[in-house]
């Protein structure tokens, strides 16, 4: 159990890995999955050291959190395109965010995402 459960608890180094066999490869659905996870990830990670104090009273969280990077990392389940998709780019688009790298770019009729 020692080496599956070092494992598990390293998904993050397992992304590494497969984000550098993305940007090698040519499909970009791979790029978009992984820059999506990494996108996540460090949102996740980010809120996790806010709420340290809160977080540390539920003592679930870090299963939680296992379970949570799991289904965003395995690409059985896309969980991180998954939620990029449904909840972050409205909001890109909402605010304009890809409008002004077109503009930056100065890319006319180009889609940026």
């Amino acid at each position: 159990m020692g080496k599956l459960w070092t494992i598990i608890t390293q998904f993050h180094s397992l992304a590494g890995y497969a984000s550098v066999v993305a940007i090698e490869s040519t499909a970009k659905l791979e790029d978009e999955q992984w820059l999506a996870y990494w996108i996540l990830y460090s949102f996740l990670t980010l809120m996790e050291m806010v709420l340290q104090p809160v977080l540390e009273w539920i003592p679930i969280w870090y299963d939680v959190k296992l379970l949570l990077v799991a289904w965003l990392v395995l690409p059985q389940f896309k969980g991180a395109a998954f939620l990029y998709e449904r909840f972050v780019r409205p909001h890109i688009k909402k605010f304009g965010i890809a409008r002004d790298e077109q503009h930056h770019n100065g890319s006319k009729g180009k889609k940026v995402f």
